[in-house]
């Protein structure tokens, strides 16, 4: 494989011999340059703005020019151009100049010329005239030593005096090859050409192609022209420079999107990187990121480390950094995050040692947001000496980001915040994290930041959520992600449906609220197929597929297929804390409905002691506290559940935190009734009614009215017997029963439904209707056989639905 020449570089270098000689008119000039510069421009390697150059996925986005030009490209470009000659479009004079270059010493006087064409400096000049050569021609034009044609013109010139003469022998029979497709058309305007006029020598020799000094010659051209050739691929058509620029288009594009190498790109690269024995290095980290993407770690961290160790041997420790901050993020997807932080310190000190202040910063970043995920790994020590405090440590990187034109950590940092805010125990000031949240969609319009945007929309839909406003947070991801224009068959347009997957995920899963199941998993299988190829979103769609069927089987009471799906998802990698908090919330909600409530409590104290271990969302903390206070009234254990329900309701109020607020207030209104104190229960229940609608949680709303009813009975079995007080309150428990048997119906919880049935038969045999007790008695049993004869087949078919899907 060549180092930089190949046959269409110079065809460039022929374009830029026209253009020097003045052939173009003024009108072809502007379209003429932008054909030429596209090509002899070097690629933009520049590091990111967030400092990882090795590894950000906010890369800038290159153009995707392909490295070698077909000669149907050329064709394309010029045959629209015509020249200043009379007849002659900048096409043929394009063919006239590739043939003029009919030998072997013909292409040696083809470079040699080339400096002719630089504008000399005063010093070269001043030489000339010493040495009493004449000077250059003025009438000519001349290109500047630092222009782009002229650094082109250079560098070509310099690559061909240091080739070998074997090398340069295998780019002259590759530039016959290359040429030789236009040979009917050189006929059409040369009448004296023929098979041999690739070469004068054997023309004027009068040899012809079968002669056996022309085989001896040119033995590969004619093994090629009969079809026997063995070499594959396009030798000498793509240099060792060509492939590089290619690899590094890929391993941004990877980056960007996350996606594997297609098998047909993957082919042609084996082919181009096995037509040569230069081997480039980046060709490792593309296998790297490749093997990364799969799941195949054992590849990934042998080839990382072959790329590195093979960079730093050429670089000394200038790109150490990125191989440790590369290695530190592959640990953590493997799971080991003793050894991903290990890596991340010694990345730290090695940015402070070379002043990489964009490393510096993104490990930082890296670190606090790994620390926010797995505290028990981070202890004390490390985050005191690396981060401070919290919120120092999100001013530092927030002022660092504005410093240094980080956007993308600039956005991040304000969403952080943001967070941090929401999971703060007094609830302090909210308006301050809508501000924040605003602040990041703000950059992410005007500098173009849309790795964040997914989080943006979902941090929205949870303060959303906290605030009591579910119905808010389905409609955020719909609204404000489609303000966003973006072309649809652009690259940032596969970039954003890639990224936009996972926040539909999370979306559907607040959709299962509403009980609408059916209508959240059709919105799961219309993402498209190709952002599956992403190994994270493929994980996302899978693991939120399985919390689906996971809850919709518990609500069901099919306890086996539930069973089944959970085992699966524990085993199945994590792929973020909420989740696993979701998951954790379904596992005890298994055992509670199995009346398993000594296994319930222990699971909850466990979920408790990993809270303590960090700096837990004080949702999650009031969630348990409400969960372990109903588990306790069941239990029998009233006054200690009581406690506990009237603590988590007053720290839900102190952080404004009303759906946590709403689900303690029932805790603490079921303790109320077990107190006989149902006129408190009672209102307590009839004042936070109508707010708990606009949560549109079916279940919330469903056992809230189960609560209610509680309360409602309770008063009427307070009334004298036969008074007109008792008749209103069981008409009005009837009412209720009504409107939670139907929330109940659309969270399709049958143990719920169940409930409401006896007691409304319950209810109508208070009144003395004792054909309509009898009715819905009839009724309970019913639906309770129809399920277990459902639940019997779904949970056959739950044993493989995870493993099919």
């Amino acid at each position: 494989m060549p180092r930089f020449l190949t046959p269409s570089k110079i065809g460039l270098l022929a374009l830029v011999v026209l253009y020097a000689d003045s052939v173009l008119p003024t009108k072809s000039t502007v379209p003429f340059l932008t054909f030429l510069v596209k090509y002899i421009l070097p690629p933009d390697t520049s590091s990111t703005s967030d400092g990882s150059s090795a590894l950000s996925s906010a890369s800038s986005a290159s153009k995707p020019v392909s490295s070698v030009i077909l000669l149907e490209d050329f064709q394309e470009a010029l045959i629209i151009h015509q020249s200043i000659i009379p007849g002659r479009n900048m096409w043929d004079l394009f063919l006239k100049k590739l043939w003029e270059i009919n030998s072997l010493d013909a292409l040696f006087l083809f470079f040699e010329g080339l400096p002719a064409m630089i504008a000399k400096t005063r010093q070269e000049k001043e030489q000339d005239i010493e040495q009493g050569l004449p000077p250059q021609d003025t009438n000519k034009m001349l290109l500047s030593r630092a222009s782009p044609m002229g650094n082109f013109v250079r560098r070509s010139h310099l690559e061909f005096t240091r080739l070998q003469f074997h090398d340069s022998k295998a780019l002259w029979e590759s530039l016959v090859s290359f040429r030789n497709e236009t040979l009917s058309e050189w006929k059409r305007r040369n009448s004296t050409a023929g098979e041999t006029s690739f070469d004068v020598n054997l023309k004027d020799s009068g040899l012809k192609w079968e002669d056996q000094l022309t085989t001896i010659v040119y033995e590969k051209l004619k093994l090629a022209d009969e079809g026997k050739s063995k070499v594959e691929g396009p030798t000498g058509l793509v240099s060792t420079d060509d492939v590089e620029r290619l690899l590094e288009f890929q391993v941004e594009e990877m980056q960007k999107m996350g996606n594997r190498i297609p098998g047909e790109i993957k082919k042609q690269l084996r082919t181009m990187l096995d037509s040569g024995v230069t081997v480039p290095s980046l060709s490792q980290y593309v296998k790297f990121l490749d093997a990364w993407r799969a799941g195949d770690y054992p590849t990934s961290f042998e080839s990382l480390h072959r790329y590195f160790d093979y960079t730093m041997h050429n670089r000394d420790r200038t790109f150490y950094q990125y191989a440790l901050l590369n290695l530190a993020i592959l640990q953590a997807d493997f799971g080991c995050y003793s050894e991903a932080l290990a890596a991340m310190r010694e990345t730290i000190a090695t940015a402070r040692e070379n002043k990489d202040l964009g490393c510096l910063n993104f490990s930082l970043s890296w670190l606090y947001h790994f620390g926010k995920v797995h505290p028990g790994e981070v202890n004390q020590d490390t985050k005191g000496g690396m981060m401070g405090v919290e919120r120092e440590g999100l001013a530092f990187l927030k002022a660092k980001a504005k410093e240094n034109g980080m956007w993308s950590l600039m956005a991040t940092s304000l969403l952080s915040e943001a967070r941090m805010i929401m999971a703060n125990h007094k609830g302090e000031n909210l308006a301050k994290a809508f501000e924040n949240i605003s602040q990041s969609s703000h950059l992410s319009v005007v500098k173009g930041v849309t790795n964040v945007i997914g989080s943006q929309v979902l941090l929205k839909s949870s303060l959303w959520s906290r605030l009591g406003q579910l119905a808010i947070a389905p409609h955020l991801g719909n609204t404000e992600t489609n303000l966003v224009f973006i072309p649809q068959e652009s690259a940032l347009s596969r970039l954003m449906n890639a990224k936009l997957s996972s926040l539909a995920c999370v979306l559907q899963l607040q959709m299962t609220l509403k009980g609408r199941y059916d209508d959240a998993m059709a919105k799961l299988d219309e993402i498209e197929v190709e952002d599956m190829k992403n190994l994270r979103i493929y994980q996302y769609w899978t693991t939120f597929s399985g919390l689906l069927k996971l809850k919709r089987q518990l609500h069901r009471g099919n306890f086996d297929a539930a069973t089944e799906f959970l085992s699966q998802l524990l085993t199945a990698p994590s792929v973020d804390p909420d989740v696993s908090f979701e998951l954790t919330l379904l596992r005890y909600d298994l055992l509670i409905r199995r009346s398993d409530y000594s296994g319930a409590l222990a699971l909850l104290e466990k979920t408790f002691k990993e809270l303590e271990e960090g700096p837990a969302d004080i949702h999650q903390r009031i969630r348990l506290m409400t969960l372990k206070a109903q588990l306790f009234d069941k239990c029998g254990r009233t006054q200690k559940g009581w406690s506990i329900a009237v603590r988590a309701m007053s720290i839900a109020k102190r952080a404004k935190n009303l759906s946590a607020l709403y689900a303690a207030v029932g805790a603490v209104s079921k303790c109320l009734v077990e107190f006989k104190e149902c006129d408190a229960a009672w209102k307590l229940m009839d004042s936070i009614m109508p707010q708990i609608h606009e949560c549109e949680d079916a279940y919330l709303i469903g056992q809230s009215y189960s609560c209610f009813i509680d309360a409602t009975m309770g008063l009427a079995g307070e009334a004298g017997h036969g008074s007109i007080k008792r008749t209103e309150y069981i008409t009005k428990a009837q009412d209720l029963l009504d409107k939670a048997f139907a929330e109940f119906s659309h969270a399709e919880d049958i143990s719920g439904m169940l409930e409401v049935l006896m007691k409304k038969s319950t209810a109508y045999k208070m009144s003395g209707d004792l054909v309509l007790c009898n009715e819905y008695a009839l009724k309970y049993v019913a639906l309770d056989e129809r399920w277990d004869r459902e639940g019997e087949v779904e949970s056959q078919w739950g044993r493989g639905a995870m493993v099919n899907s």
